[in-house]
């Protein structure tokens, strides 16, 4: 029988999720090549024969994506599988005209064919869009659970911008694990804060391979979701977290609307600083496609080591990289803290940008005038430390997860934010996870609950 001849479209996660669970040994397919976009330094490389398995033995070839058309033309797949997350439904409809029109079939992969069933009860953490607040929202959950005596262990969506092979599974239980797999910004911003709160992490390639050995040391998995993915693992309760100042959003982002309407549980996060009326129309938003999710209103309260460091003074504001590139965030807590305690002024970073993080402002030209912590690689983490040098200002504000000062030589005075997630009444989480608890503590509470559904 012939091999149905398949394209994926990623960006180093989604889409090496999606061959290991539907097309990897599956003789019925044959996966041509990927395609990269998003993250800078991910292509021109191959997904490995060791990860591939025995259908591959000399790996699958990783392209850049604007080499789509090329690629079709050159490989003739019978369909193209769009295999990334947090983009727009007019981006994701414009790749699939470039497909269609190239002949060939466009493909979007149904979020449970690709969820790997647990041997231990999973509660999902993921989003409507990147920058909705999922790190302080797990980290409050994995608090909540580990008062209640259970032994979690956390696994991140994947960040995968290494040595492939390396990293097909990693466990971070020290802060000295992230030198050792050689992190960059984006994964110690994800990794570190599990690891200060006493949380084991997880994360990697091979997903099925990660959770099992995740199982051996955990009561409950927390799966910590990124951008606005979906879980990898079927969630027996899925949370999902939503951002007033981007009302609207949860609508029209993929696949951040299938998130939504999956939830079990939905927070509406940074109320503290939205507007009333986005957070009432979100509040409609959310019931229209999800009537029977459990609404958590939440803030996300800044606070600084020493606001005297910036009050009065000409600020330099650093924030998380991915909000303000694909994220499409203007600004963060790094902004929202520089408001709070009396910065004079935000200084724009771009006249003073350098290499790669130059490049960065020229692809996401609607950043504005805060700077974005890229660290992809060693050159572009240099980059950044630069730029933040050479720019004029008083003070630097780093609203970043982590504190960059751990692996970036700032010259100025300078000051981290933190910020955790604060609910507001009730319900909140600690009800929502006790009730959670009690059903997987009284498995026979469930099936007298779906045996009612049934009747």
């Amino acid at each position: 029988m012939t091999r149905r001849k398949v394209l994926i479209m990623g960006a180093a996660g989604r889409d090496f999720h999606n061959f290991n669970t539907i097309f990897r040994n599956n003789p019925d397919y044959e996966v041509v090549a990927f395609t990269a976009t998003q993250i800078p330094n991910i292509d021109d490389r191959k997904y490995p024969k060791e990860l591939a398995g025995y259908l591959y033995p000399a790996g699958i070839p990783i392209f850049p994506e604007s080499q789509l058309e090329d690629l079709i033309s050159k490989y003739h797949p019978d369909e193209v599988v769009f295999s990334y997350s947090d983009v727009n439904y007019s981006y994701v409809m414009s790749r699939a005209s470039r497909v269609n029109a190239a002949g060939v079939d466009f493909k979007l992969i149904g979020g449970h064919p690709t969820m790997i069933k647990s041997t231990k009860p999973v509660v999902s953490v993921c989003a409507v869009r990147t920058g909705c607040g999922k790190s302080q929202t797990t980290r409050k959950v994995s608090q909540i659970l580990q008062e209640m005596g259970k032994k979690v262990v956390a696994i991140r969506h994947p960040m995968p911008y290494g040595d492939l092979n390396k990293q097909k599974v990693q466990r971070f239980a020290q802060l000295s694990d992230l030198d050792k797999h050689e992190c960059t910004i984006e994964e110690r911003e994800e990794y570190e804060p599990h690891i200060t709160s006493g949380t084991i992490i997880y994360s990697g390639v091979d997903y099925e391979a990660i959770v099992r050995e995740a199982e051996k040391e955990a009561d409950i998995i927390l799966w910590d979701g990124g951008n606005n993915d979906l879980p990898f693992y079927k969630p027996d309760l899925h949370i999902v977290v939503t951002d007033p100042h981007r009302t609207g959003n949860e609508l029209a982002y993929y696949p951040g609307e299938t998130n939504l309407r999956l939830a079990d549980v939905v927070i509406i996060n940074k109320i503290d600083s939205a507007d009333y009326k986005n957070i009432e129309q979100l509040r409609l938003n959310i019931r229209s496609v999800n009537a029977n999710a459990v609404i958590i209103d939440a803030a996300s309260p800044v606070s600084i080591e020493d606001a005297e460091v910036i009050r009065g003074k000409r600020v330099l504001v650093v924030e998380d990289g991915p909000t303000l590139t694909h994220g499409e965030m203007k600004y963060g807590a790094g902004v929202i803290a520089a408001m709070k305690f009396g910065a004079s002024e935000i200084i724009d970073p771009r006249p003073y940008t350098v290499g790669e993080i130059s490049e960065t402002f020229k692809k996401y030209p609607n950043i504005g005038t805060v700077l974005p912590a890229m660290g992809y690689g060693d050159l572009q983490i240099k980059d950044l430390e630069t730029t933040i040098n050479a720019t004029d200002c008083d003070a630097v504000i780093i609203g970043t997860p982590i504190d960059l000062r751990r692996i970036l030589k700032i010259k100025k005075p300078s000051v981290r934010v933190t910020y955790d997630l604060a609910e507001i009444g009730k319900p909140d989480l600690a009800d929502v996870l006790s009730r959670f608890m009690y059903r997987v503590d009284h498995p026979e509470m469930k099936k007298k609950e779906m045996a009612g559904k049934r009747e």
